[in-house]
């Protein structure tokens, strides 16, 4: 049928064979995909990568004349042998630095050989001064291109400011803290550099013995850069942050814990194992909390790392659920957030509906369906994608009872509009859970004195008649010239079973009196499963 045009199907609803018991389909959860876990590729995340000092006016910086270039005579003092004049030119060097000729000002700098020459400050432990302003011109140099870090690091800068992590001086070890951070947060390899050099144990002491928020602020920044990218981190490394993330978690400062939350989501990020491990680190229930946070820069990654834990086992899920995470994530599809925070609760959900029927029982419980279904409506194409997700897992894990429900819920109609989308996966994704519905449909409402639901082969499958008053009919038959081979398949299946045209007539009397009965207890109460934690049994 591929390619020949549609098919013009009848409303007659006579399947050839009778209903099935098992309703198969599919769904499951989803872990966030590639794109979308790689903060580089989020323009509006960007700063978290690298950032450029500006030049502030500090109590032990001399004040800088107002160099405007880079000219051989203040190259020639940074070679004098005399302290005032290495300072003044160093101060100059990393004023221009932070200005906005950043770009020129840095070629010219590494052009004129300075690099080198800054790190070689960095050795001098009787000059903190001079070691400050080093760092400081050596931080911005690696904050530019990836060109500009390799110079820094192919000068030895690392495994000396590794070793300034331990100088005695507040100034020098935070600034150095920032230099770090710019180079591990170019690639995996210079991240990679930068643990093989040590690094993480004296990071991890300046978090844990700090007090001074900036310096907290820049060590959970550079702390984050060293847990993200892909190829990941060797584990046995960066979860020893664990401990000081649960305690930072706890702080207010808005820069803090979105770093925090965003070391988190890194460090989350893989088997069960690693998801159990931020479990046990005790900061699922301060994550749900920042979720509903005042600020889209927390409450993003707090979100993501909550979707993360979802992810794992269905113990896991349920660790969530019973944190009362239901009613934060309703907050959050209901109320007036960016798309991005709406986006991450349906994907939230949808990763609880993939688990067991009584975890998809207590988002039905939460009030959740309506807010999923009018996003399915009403939404931005990514955040329907979500919704989709969320509403189609529940159809393919649910019972008939829990299938009822959503229908009433008016799932069909949205999920037959998705249908002329353009994303296949979608597509494919909502011609299943119509199939689903369909099959539930099969079964008649009727409930007879004597204890049964009856099905006639003969009567008309309320959800089909459903599907066609909301024209899902006519989208599925112009699905049957689709490109794509699985959609097209499954829109000639489920229109050859649920609108097959029967010559007029054909058997129509004994239609009438088959009758398949269901049982009131495998049906209508049939009991929702529960999930015994620890033996993880789910599900029939």
């Amino acid at each position: 049928m591929k390619g020949g045009g549609t098919t013009s199907w009848t409303t007659t609803s006579v399947r050839r064979s009778g209903y099935k018991a098992v309703v198969d389909g599919v769904g499951g959860r989803r872990r966030r995909e590639e794109d979308m876990v790689e903060i580089r590729k989020a323009k509006r995340e960007e700063s978290l990568l690298k950032k450029r000092r500006e030049a502030l006016p500090l109590p032990h910086s001399p004040p800088p004349s107002a160099a405007v270039s880079l000219d051989q005579n203040l190259i020639s003092r940074i070679w004098s042998d005399k302290k005032e004049l290495l300072i003044e030119a160093t101060t100059q060097i990393r004023t221009l630095l932070c200005g906005e000729m950043f770009n020129v000002h840095v070629e010219e700098v590494i052009q004129a050989g300075l690099v080198p020459r800054f790190v070689e400050f960095l050795t001098w432990d009787d000059f903190p001064q001079l070691q400050f302003e080093a760092a400081w011109a050596l931080t911005n140099i690696a904050s530019g291109t990836s060109e500009n870090t390799e110079v820094v690091i192919d000068h030895g800068a690392v495994a000396i400011l590794v070793r300034l992590l331990s100088s005695p001086y507040d100034g020098v070890r935070e600034q150095v803290v920032w230099a770090l951070g710019n180079i591990s947060g170019d690639s995996p390899r210079c991240r990679d550099i930068v643990l093989g050099h040590g690094a993480l144990p004296s990071l991890l002491l300046q978090l844990n013995n700090g007090d001074k928020l900036s310096m907290l602020v820049n060590a959970a920044w550079t702390l984050s850069n060293l847990c993200r990218g892909k190829p990941q981190p060797p584990y046995d490394q960066v979860s020893a942050a664990l401990p000081a993330l649960a305690q930072l978690i706890r702080l207010d400062d808005k820069e803090l814990l979105a770093y925090t939350c965003w070391a988190l989501v890194y460090i989350s990020d893989g088997s069960n194992e690693k998801i159990q491990a931020v479990i046990e680190a005790n900061v699922c229930g301060r994550l749900i909390g920042l979720s509903v946070h005042r600020s889209p820069s927390v409450a993003t990654p707090a979100l993501r790392t909550i979707g993360i834990v979802v992810t794992g086992n269905d113990s896991q899920t349920q660790y969530i659920i019973d944190l009362q995470a239901l009613p934060c994530l309703l907050n959050l599809l209901r109320g007036p957030y960016n798309k991005t925070i709406r986006k991450e609760a349906c994907w939230v959900v949808s990763n609880i509906t993939a688990g067991c029927q009584s975890q998809i029982q207590a988002v039905f419980d939460a009030d959740i369906c309506p807010a999923l279904v009018n996003l399915l409506r009403n939404s931005e194409f990514d955040v329907k994608y979500e919704a989709a997700w969320a509403i189609c897992n529940a159809i393919a894990g649910g019972s008939y009872k829990q299938i009822l429900f959503l229908v009433k819920q008016d799932c069909i109609k949205p999920l037959c509009d998705i249908l002329t989308s353009s994303d296949t996966q979608l597509v494919m994704l909502c011609l299943e859970s119509l199939e689903k519905i369909l099959k539930v449909g099969e079964a008649c409402y009727t409930r007879h004195a004597e204890g049964v639901y009856q099905c006639t082969q003969t009567n008309v499958n309320p959800h089909a008649q459903i599907i066609e008053d909301a024209e899902g009919l006519e989208k599925i038959e112009s699905l049957q010239s689709h490109e794509n081979s699985d959609i097209y398949e499954m829109a000639v299946k489920i229109l050859e079973t649920y609108w097959l045209e029967e010559e007029e007539g054909e058997e129509e009397d004994k239609g009438r009196q088959d009758m398949v009965y269901f049982p009131v207890e495998n049906f209508a109460n049939m009991p929702t499963p529960s999930c015994t934690l620890g033996e993880m049994h789910c599900g029939p």
